[in-house]
């Protein structure tokens, strides 16, 4: 396994919700008020939401960027690819997204934005690290140390991702690569979340050949080293390894 070391924080659903909340009461003590809420899809998604609900907002529309991929792999530049459906010119409009990291997503957004001709454009985001490029208006949470954060509406994707870093060329049980991701990165996934993103890894054939990952129940690719689930006379799950053979 080779993979290289960054700290990571899961936010639990409860913390991502209170994070919103709490972002919903900063941009309310603040005296503004949104004709509209864009969220940035899809991280801005459920934030938005919860936004809109705490500040009794009806109108809300998105807009989707691309910058990350899944587990902290970067685009070569953020694009707008999903646009404004609604005209905005003239008004109020708040913009939402989970987090600023490098900041490209929001410059982006509200480079965009800006060419609609809205009133007035505000952003908030649910954490800011402190190296982004961008200073969003608000913000529930200031991160002043770097680091890659999961939050549960990412949770899957991401898992695979990280788990696409750490499996090398020697069989390794699920046990044994959940083990490595606390290790490596201080993630500490339900074991639930491990066989699942295992099993939708070779399901979707994200694993090229020769490389060790879980099978599950799907179908082998050849070439590939695998544990197979097995239940023992006492029902507890086992492990045993098995190999394809070519053709």
């Amino acid at each position: 396994m080779d993979a290289d070391s960054f700290p990571i924080d899961m936010v639990s659903w409860d913390s991502a919700i209170s994070l919103s909340r709490s972002l919903a009461d900063i941009i309310r003590a603040s005296g503004l008020a949104p004709d509209l809420v864009i969220a940035i899809g899809r991280g801005g998604y459920v934030p938005a939401r919860v936004v809109c609900d705490r500040l009794l907002i009806s109108d809300l529309t998105s807009i989707k960027i691309e910058h990350w991929g899944v587990a902290a792999r970067e685009f070569d530049r953020a694009v707008v690819r999903f646009h404004l459906s609604v005209d905005v010119e003239g008004k109020t409009i708040l913009v939402i997204d989970d987090v600023t990291d490098t900041g490209e997503t929001l410059i982006t957004a509200t480079e965009y934005l800006a060419r609609h001709r809205p009133g007035e454009l505000r952003t908030g985001v649910l954490q800011h690290k402190t190296c982004s490029a961008f200073q969003p208006d608000y913000y529930a949470e200031r991160i002043a140390e770097w680091k890659w954060i999961i939050y549960p509406w990412a949770l899957h994707e991401d898992m695979i991702g990280f788990l696409e870093k750490v499996l090398g060329d020697q069989p390794v049980s699920p046990e044994g690569l959940a083990r490595f991701l606390g290790e490596r990165f201080k993630m500490y996934p339900d074991m639930g979340e491990v066989i699942l993103a295992l099993d939708d890894m070779v399901s979707l054939g994200s694993q090229p050949e020769g490389r060790s990952v879980f099978r599950g129940r799907k179908q082998a690719v050849a070439g590939m080293t695998f544990f197979c689930p097995s239940l023992d006379r006492t029902g507890h799950v086992g492990y045993e390894s098995t190999r394809t053979k070519n053709g």
